[in-house]
């Protein structure tokens, strides 16, 4: 028995299929929700991706144990990181550590669309709202 464990855990990485996602394909109609649309890519225990499309904004908030990246994929917006404030546009690139309180708003007329890989694996419970 101890022998097939040793084998599964040795071949375990070779039985894992990496996954190729096309990101431009993954659209939303914008009366389809009323500000934040969330479409799961992946998740395993070290972390989680999304597609998420916003309409008007996200309020600040911050993540206590959990890492963000964030790669905008499409529209336009204004994105707050601890105190800096930047303008956004798609190509744009950010880590958030954890901890950091961060926000959003969308300024152009389509949604917000932006890959969101979190670490470790994120199930929507570390989200904590930050009164302004």
């Amino acid at each position: 028995m101890k022998k097939y464990i040793f084998l599964l855990l040795l071949f375990y990485p070779i039985l894992l299929k990496a996954q190729k996602q096309d990101l431009k394909s993954i659209k939303v109609h914008k009366d389809s929700f009323e500000n934040v649309k969330v479409v799961p890519l992946h998740s395993d225990d070290r972390t989680s991706a999304f597609v998420v499309f916003v309409k008007k904004g996200v309020p600040l908030h911050k993540h206590v144990h959990h890492t963000e990246i964030v790669r905008v994929l499409g529209g336009k917006g204004v994105m707050t990181l601890g105190d800096e404030t930047y303008k956004i546009k798609k190509g744009d690139f950010f880590i958030i550590p954890m901890g950091m309180p961060h926000s959003v708003q969308t300024t152009s007329r389509k949604p917000l669309k932006a890959l969101s890989i979190q670490a470790p694996k994120f199930e929507g419970k570390d989200r904590v709202f930050i009164k302004q």
